[in-house]
């Protein structure tokens, strides 16, 4: 099944490629390698501003990092259009960051981050879709974001 049929099926319209806030692109290709730009989580056009472990809980945390996901397969589909493909050219999300806005005490970053990293199995497959991955609580994020996440992908 496409990627473009699972897209379907779960409901997903992929948003386009968010405009940058600072002095950084949205993405780099680097032979078949593709690095995405941290994207903050966003709800309804705005930053999803929270800290988990104090207004947030893991399940919100989830949710935001699934949203950060669709977001970023918008951005990785621009990437893939530039380099003459389409999200069906990916051969594997290689590699997930995710940065979650968390109280001293919280511990549960790892929980927060499958939000993200469940979506992409489920829009890729086991196989393309399974990544290495890193989950880091830090004292905050740009515009006071609850999530931040960057991904690595591999072009077919």
């Amino acid at each position: 099944m496409s990627v473009y049929s699972r897209l379907q099926q779960l409901g997903i319209a992929l948003p386009p490629v968010a405009v940058p806030a600072a002095a950084y692109v949205p993405f780099v290709r680097s032979g078949q390698l593709i690095f995405l730009s941290g994207h903050i989580a966003k709800r309804a056009g705005q930053p999803w501003v929270g800290q988990l472990g104090t207004d947030m809980t893991t399940a919100e945390g989830q949710a935001a990092a699934r949203a950060v996901a669709i977001d970023l397969l918008g951005t990785l589909e621009a990437a893939c259009r530039a380099a003459g493909t389409d999200l069906d050219g990916v051969a594997r999300i290689v590699k997930v960051l995710s940065l979650v806005n968390s109280s001293p005490h919280y511990t549960e970053q790892h929980w927060v981050t499958n939000g993200c990293s469940e979506l992409l199995q489920q829009v890729f497959g086991p196989e393309v879709g399974a990544h290495a991955r890193s989950a880091f609580g830090v004292a905050q994020l740009p515009l006071g974001a609850c999530v931040e996440i960057e991904l690595i992908a591999e072009l077919r």
